[in-house]
């Protein structure tokens, strides 16, 4: 029998939005745990790597361009970033994708760049213009950089790390934030209207697992739009594009829904289908994971928990 998980956003992004009762209900006679809270203890719990690592730069340059491997690199993401100064310091604004950028911008900014990352040892290139990479020496030592999805929002004192290795990548990033500053390609997005690429964002940092080690995933299946999960899905699982809708089930499928803002279309299109076909037997368990670290897991025979219809619980929006 088959099953599926859908992965939800925190509570937050859902705003005063309310469950529908019937959910809100079904929802509530659910087994419930609590876990890490965080996009990547959220993804660790369906895609584990080896010894707990979190290359990303180096998933993902595989999926993106195949020259990831190497004995004698690492690669890290630098990817182009928005930086906005406010009353409490400075605020990571955008990132990557949803900066709208272009092969234009690639190739108007990269250039100004990539000779402050060569004087380091470091190769700077953009082969899609959301997703920055830089090449490093394996023996590079990377610290522990935040991910953007974690950080979007707060300030960036909030993830300051005094090692020697974090003062020396900090460095980096303060005059690559002076070249972008006076850059006129900047000057250009702001009087249209677009968002300045003011910042680089580090992140992602390691070598390309052993091929030797496999990556394994809890799932047969990952549907996702997001960039990050399919590269870490990618060597591990069949990855496809997220439907408009929750399909006909079959074998184990995660579906990442965490870009959802419209609680009546998570309901309609993918919650309630998903409940009526584990009540009608196609589906073995039904479990919902959502950035608050909530998970639920449903089964069929628990829609004899009538006593716990007063219980409503919510992954990911208050009731």
């Amino acid at each position: 029998m088959d099953s599926a998980t859908f992965l939800l956003p925190a509570a937050a992004r859902f705003g005063a939005q309310r469950w529908h009762p019937d959910v809100s209900r079904a929802l509530g006679r659910a087994d419930s745990a609590s876990r890490a809270a965080g996009r990547r203890a959220q993804l660790a719990r369906h895609i584990e790597l080896p010894g707990g690592t979190w290359p990303l730069a180096a998933l993902s340059r595989q999926v993106d361009v195949g020259d990831a491997g190497g004995s004698d690199s690492a690669w890290l993401r630098a990817d182009p970033a928005w930086l906005r100064p406010d009353i409490n310091g400075v605020r990571l604004m955008a990132h990557g994708d949803t900066l709208g950028l272009t092969r234009a911008d690639c190739d108007a900014l990269l250039p100004a760049l990539q000779p402050v990352f060569g004087d380091a040892g470091f190769a700077l290139d953009a082969p899609d213009p959301a997703r920055w990479y830089l090449r490093v020496p394996r023996a590079s030592p990377l610290p522990e950089f935040p991910d953007p999805s974690e950080a979007l929002g707060t300030d960036l004192a909030d993830h300051d790390d005094d090692s020697a290795a974090a003062r020396r990548w900090r460095a980096l990033a303060t005059e690559a934030q002076i070249t972008l500053h006076n850059h006129p390609w900047n000057a250009r997005r702001v009087a249209a209207g677009m968002p300045p690429v003011n910042a680089l964002w580090f992140w992602g940092g390691g070598p390309l697992p052993d091929a030797r080690v496999h990556v394994r995933s809890v799932q047969a299946q990952v549907h996702t739009d997001d960039p990050t999960l399919r590269a870490l899905a990618a060597s591990a699982t069949t990855v496809a594009a997220l439907p408009q809708a929750f399909p006909q089930p079959h074998d184990a499928m995660l579906f990442d829904l965490v870009g959802e803002r419209d609680l009546r279309r998570l309901q309609t299109h993918w919650l309630q289908p998903a409940l009526a076909a584990l009540a009608r037997g196609q589906l073995r368990t039904l479990s919902i994971d959502d950035e608050d670290g909530r998970v639920l897991t449903l089964r069929r025979w628990h829609r004899l928990r009538v006593w716990r219809r007063l219980r409503a619980a919510s992954p990911a929006a208050a009731s």
